[in-house]
């Protein structure tokens, strides 16, 4: 792709950036609806924790086989294959007449979302090949990500209380006709040198370890940690954990090659990325809950307030990439954990009065916190590893974003659910609490491995991962 023109270049990266903003826009948006939807759609909390989990579930089981596949046979086709059932996806969640349609839409929508982003990179890495224009392509996707971030609040408060929560759906069907539409047009085919193998028994396990656990963290409030239910789908997910580690070690080429764990900056990564997206997605859930039941907001007064959020992170993504670049990740991920621990604390004794000046402060502080969060991880991720195994390494960062973030609402949903006593409205609140003090935990665990996997031990553990597969590379080609 090295021969097209700029303008062409630039008409490339304009439709990868399309994808990204509404599958940003959507993560947004839905946590701004739940309200909306379990009064139309009569759900339960849990209902609730499904409409989200059920998508970052299957995003990120899939994210890792997208990238393979799309490498395999063509990145433009994957990529039209994505729009299209993220587009169905998303129509259908629109005409949902129960949560459990939802639930099931949902899904079929994250089939769809796992073939863009990933795939999108891959296009723009591939177009865009001369390293200058590499870096100020990415810089462009890194601010479309804060841009959707920004805007989400507002475009759903205002779409939800006008339009009604199904139009956050629909949204997305034009944007992804316009977008394969222009993708046949502009965007030229492209595969990989040489693909690798898919790994289907590796991702098999992979879907079985995170549904089971997702399930049973999700419906032991309803069925009881004794049920054997919950007790089964516990023990299908420690199975499928050790399968998996059995499995891909015997494997030529694994799905997840459990040698880059060895590595402390890209196993610090890995929590780090799963930490910061839990405390993101748990803040979500409960904020949007708690301003719309609780304090009593209009979806769009709810996601005005929470502006100052998204602004920072918007803001502060930019500048924790710059620091990056210069001084390392240390200082933008003990920051990062401290806007988490701290807008967490201001938030532990949350009631029905709190001060709005209070919920601002601490929705400005999570943004600074979290816009600080990605370049890190994304950075930590690759570091020291050779170029063939970059890629690999970086999908894995975005695998396990997407695994915090279904953590974060099973896990701080239910905790919250099993505290709430009397109405939902008036107990919501005081149930809340230990929600937040577990989003305080996350950022401390980010602080921690701020400190431990970025000295000088840990990148030695980088450089040796590194060597280990110069070497096998060497012998394989000798």
């Amino acid at each position: 792709m090295g021969d097209l023109s700029h303008r062409r270049k630039l008409g490339v990266l304009a439709i990868c950036c399309m994808s990204l903003f509404i599958v940003g826009l959507d993560s947004t948006i839905v946590n701004l609806a739940l309200p909306s939807i379990r009064r139309d759609l009569d759900a339960s909390v849990s209902s609730l924790q499904w409409t989200i989990d059920a998508y970052t579930l299957v995003l990120a089981s899939l994210l890792m086989l997208a990238g393979s596949t799309a490498d395999r046979i063509g990145r433009r086709r994957t990529f039209q294959t994505g729009l299209v059932l993220f587009s169905l996806g998303s129509l259908l969640c629109g005409i949902a007449t129960n949560a459990a349609l939802l639930i099931v839409f949902r899904m079929l929508q994250a089939v769809g979302g796992s073939m863009l982003n990933p795939v999108a990179m891959s296009i723009i890495t591939n177009t865009f090949t001369e390293p200058k224009e590499r870096a100020r392509a990415i810089g462009v996707w890194g601010g479309v990500v804060g841009l959707s971030m920004a805007v989400g609040p507002m475009v759903g408060g205002l779409l939800v209380e006008s339009v009604g929560w199904r139009s956050i759906f629909w949204m997305n069907v034009p944007v992804g006709a316009v977008a394969l539409v222009l993708t046949a047009l502009f965007v030229p085919e492209s595969r990989a040198a040489r693909a690798r193998r898919i790994d289907p028994v590796g991702q098999l396990l992979v879907i079985l370890l995170l549904a089971s656990l997702t399930f049973g963290i999700i419906e032991s409030p309803n069925q009881g940690l004794s049920s054997p239910l919950i007790i089964g789908a516990f023990t299908l997910a420690v199975l499928s954990l050790v399968t998996l580690i059995w499995y891909e070690q015997r494997r030529e080429e694994p799905l997840l090659d459990l040698r880059f764990f060895r590595s402390a900056p890209f196993s610090g990564a890995t929590l780090t990325a799963i930490s910061g997206f839990a405390a993101l997605a748990g803040f979500l859930f409960l904020n949007s809950l708690y301003l719309q039941e609780v304090r009593g907001l209009s979806p769009l007064h709810a996601g005005l307030l929470t502006l100052p959020m998204a602004a920072m992170t918007a803001g502060f993504a930019p500048v924790s990439g710059w620091i990056v670049s210069t001084r390392g990740p240390r200082l933008p991920l003990l920051v990062a954990g401290a806007g988490l621990t701290l807008s967490a604390l201001l938030l532990t004794g949350m009631t029905a009065q709190t001060p709005v000046a209070q919920l601002v402060l601490a929705y400005v502080v999570f943004g600074i916190g979290f816009g600080m969060l990605n370049a890190p991880i994304t950075n930590a991720a690759v570091s020291g590893m050779p170029r063939s195994q970059a890629g690999v390494a970086a999908a894995v960062a975005s695998t396990s974003r997407q695994v915090g973030a279904s953590l974060g609402v099973a896990v701080i949903g239910s905790v919250v659910t099993a505290q709430i006593s009397g109405p939902f409205e008036t107990g919501f609140a005081a149930a809340s609490h230990l929600g937040w003090w577990i989003i305080f935990g996350c950022g401390l665990i980010v602080i921690a491995l701020g400190v431990l996997t970025t000295g000088r031990w840990a990148r030695a553990t980088a450089s040796a991962v590194s060597v280990d597969f110069l070497e096998e590379s060497l012998v394989k080609t000798a």
